[in-house]
């Protein structure tokens, strides 16, 4: 259900959000059942678009009155029941296939896959992992089957896999015991361009032997078998970490165009190697959509779009909006969000790069007269506690639109400390955030996993 947005029945999303520990023990607050003071206005007033609190109070408001019959209101016939379907159901019209339009098969744009022993014992398999390290029962297993692998990933992925089983290197499984060869990454766009980027441990080789494997490779995916895959761009990272920025450690442009482009939005979107993209191309539309609805921004607002990637929530809402101030630490983004904005005409935009936290804390100190709405798109590893202090502190900030890929975990700990009561000891001063609605966004289908926006206001 790729970008599919429900305006989900009450009872289902307050089970989606006990499941990620927000109403349950020991979830969000523990201690719910003791009611501390400001809590049960202060949070708890809603998780969806409508009031939880205040409708069950007015329930008990009417249990406690009379317990009258109802007037009669007339017979119950078929638009009854229609009209009970439209608020339980809402989408009961449609058919389950048109509840589907976006893609929900092939939709990644983004594929990382690994290099180790496949279920044969070969160690040059390219594919995904079953097993755990700590078990010692890793197995790669080529990924065909998958339904959420774009075809043109996997072929790339098999003509990798036969390079290195033409190579006499052998492959780097564990850094300890040496090898060289390690994963792919593969990205596409809508118009079929394909980028590759290989990562290569250098060990002891000199720059001499580093430059004849980047030339048999560069060879094989133009003349040799790996050309079927046409790839649009071929890069080559020389790695001895787990994972490397381009600042330490540059990706090397083998051959082809240094980026690819998307149309997102009405924006022609240029995306780096190194540049966080959303990997479902048709459902960020849908969550991009989502974020703007929430946020409410209009010409009299600056938006703050912190952890801003290559910039496009931002981007796509500048012309409702004064100015659009983007932070984003990795630095090859932040030019693809320059670049974005130049060629699309935008010129009330402003990206910096660096850590949000030491970031943040200086644009504001010029933007405290300022109405300002804040849009935080984090990491698995949720928002630097300094980030959600700053936030919370913030007086110019009373709307703040949370996208969350992993809604339990970190994400939890910041939901607490932007809705706790104040906190002196935690330096948590500003009038706390409540959260309003909850919005579900499907972008990651065959999977358990679902974008979660957070409306919070103050």
């Amino acid at each position: 259900m790729a970008g599919i947005k429900r305006k989900v029945p009450v009872h289902r999303l307050r089970c989606f959000l006990s499941m990620v520990g927000f109403f349950s023990e020991p979830g969000l607050f523990p201690w719910c059942a003791r009611k501390p003071p400001g809590w049960s206005q202060l949070f708890l007033s809603t998780a969806c678009k409508g009031n939880f609190t205040h409708m069950i109070a007015k329930k008990c408001q009417k249990g406690q009155k009379s317990q009258k019959e109802p007037s009669h209101l007339g017979p119950l016939d078929g638009s009854w029941q229609e009209r009970l379907a439209d608020v339980v159901t809402p989408l009961w019209r449609m058919s389950y296939e048109e509840q589907l339009k976006p893609v929900i098969s092939g939709y990644r744009n983004k594929s990382t896959f690994s290099v180790n022993r496949g279920p044969d014992g070969n160690p040059k398999t390219v594919g995904y992992y079953l097993g755990t390290r700590r078990d010692g029962n890793i197995v790669c297993v080529q990924s065909k089957h998958l339904k959420n692998i774009p075809e043109k990933h996997n072929q790339v992925a098999q003509y990798y896999e036969i390079f290195l089983r033409q190579s006499p290197l052998e492959p780097c499984l564990l850094f300890h015991e040496g090898g060289y060869w390690r994963e792919l990454t593969v990205r596409t766009n809508s118009q079929g361009h394909t980028m590759a980027i290989i990562t290569f441990h250098p060990q002891e080789l000199s720059q001499e032997e580093l430059c004849v494997q980047k030339e048999t490779l560069k060879e094989f995916f133009i003349k040799g078998p790996g050309a079927a895959c046409d790839l649009t761009s071929l890069y080559f990272q020389e790695s001895t970490m787990t994972r490397c920025s381009h600042q330490q450690s540059p990706y090397q442009l083998l051959f082809g165009e240094p980026h690819i482009f998307e149309d997102l939005l009405g924006l022609k979107v240029r995306i780096s190697p190194d540049a966080f993209f959303q990997i479902n191309t048709a459902g960020a539309e849908m969550l991009y959509q989502t974020v703007g609805e929430l946020s409410g921004v209009n010409s009299d607002t600056v938006l703050l779009d912190i952890c801003c990637g290559t910039g496009v929530i931002g981007l796509s809402l500048a012309q409702h909006t004064s100015q659009v101030l983007g932070i984003e630490l990795v630095e090859q983004a932040v030019e693809d969000a320059r670049w974005t904005a130049a060629f699309n005409g935008i010129t009330n935009c402003e990206f910096h790069t660096g850590r949000a936290e030491t970031i943040l804390p200086q644009l504001l100190k010029s933007k405290e007269d300022e109405k300002l709405i804040a849009v935080v798109n984090p990491a698995r590893a949720g928002l630097h506690y300094k980030v959600v202090r700053t936030i919370r502190n913030c007086r110019a900030i009373r709307t703040l639109v949370f996208v969350s890929c992993k809604p339990h975990g970190e994400t939890t700990r910041n939901v607490i400390e932007l809705c706790c009561p104040p906190n002196s000891a935690k330096k948590l001063l500003g009038k706390p955030f409540v959260l309003r609605q909850a919005v579900p966004v499907d972008l990651f289908p065959h999977t358990p996993h679902c974008e979660l926006v957070f409306l919070f206001t103050r």
